[in-house]
């Protein structure tokens, strides 16, 4: 079994396929690698695709800290013994992860990618209709995940894919139950709200792509144009490349991978 040891002791597991360039799914607070499946395997047909689990996820060492540093630090060692990374790929926490890692070590990764949301900081969002930038939502959320864990993904879960069946749906919840245990996607999704990446983000320039569809998220995300304005005004240099309503790494894995070959120039 592929690892990188870290200095705690704590086991980070790996997994590769396909050859060439090399491309780094970064976790998120609690998908399963299995999700991006086709899109991996898509990319894997002309490069080195790395999937590997969070510390308390998986196959890696059940036990924390989740904190965002320890993530990057985690995400960073993982790229290192890879030996860099063309580019790094996040959803969720882990666009957060991915950006400030790119940022600090421009020698180790050319790229990053942020699939959905985006790298934004929750008070980007103070003065828009999306529900993320309300403080009692947010905080109800958390309270939710503590009290209710299966509920709370299944809120996530159904307003992000809304083009999931109900059995579909409780597939996917007790995959990532079992992947991730309560604690550490309780942890990360409160370090992923308290987080402002935007320093770091503004610092990539045309490093940084943003991958997003008009109504993704649901009513959790304000509008594709209130998303685009808060791009230019914190990451004007990034590049924001919108795909169709129907179109994502889960649901059209192939426009996705090609939408990243054409970017990065490889296969394209």
């Amino acid at each position: 079994m592929a690892s990188v040891q870290r200095p705690d002791g704590t086991d980070l597991h790996y997994e590769t396929t396909g050859d060439g360039p090399t491309l780094v799914l970064v976790p998120y607070w609690s998908g399963h690698p299995a999700v991006f499946a086709g899109f991996l395997g898509n990319l894997a047909r002309d490069h080195r695709v790395v999937t590997w689990d969070a510390r308390g996820t998986g196959e890696s060492t059940r036990a924390g800290p989740y904190d965002m540093a320890t993530d990057c630090d985690d995400l960073e060692a993982i790229v290192e013994h890879l030996g860099g990374a063309t580019a790094v790929f996040g959803v969720g926490n882990g666009c957060n992860a991915a950006v400030h890692v790119a940022a600090r070590r421009q020698d180790l990764v050319a790229t990053a990618f942020a699939f959905g949301a985006g790298p934004f900081s929750r008070s980007d969002f103070t003065a828009t209709e999306g529900m993320v930038g309300s403080e009692s939502v947010v905080t109800a959320f958390l309270e939710m995940l503590q009290r209710d864990y299966r509920g709370a993904l299944r809120t996530v879960l159904s307003a992000t894919n809304p083009q999931m069946s109900e059995e579909e749906l409780r597939e996917r919840i007790d995959i990532q139950v079992a992947y991730c245990p309560q604690e550490a996607a309780m942890t990360r999704v409160r370090e992923w709200a308290d987080d402002d990446p935007t320093q770091s983000a503004a610092a990539l320039g045309d490093r940084l792509w943003i991958l997003s569809a008009p109504g993704i998220a649901g009513p959790w995300l304000p509008s594709l144009e209130e998303r685009r304005q808060i791009i230019e005004r914190t990451m004007p240099d990034a590049h924001l490349e919108t795909v169709g309503e129907d179109v994502g790494p889960v649901s059209r894995p192939d426009v996705i991978a090609d939408t990243v070959r054409r970017t990065i120039g490889v296969g394209a």
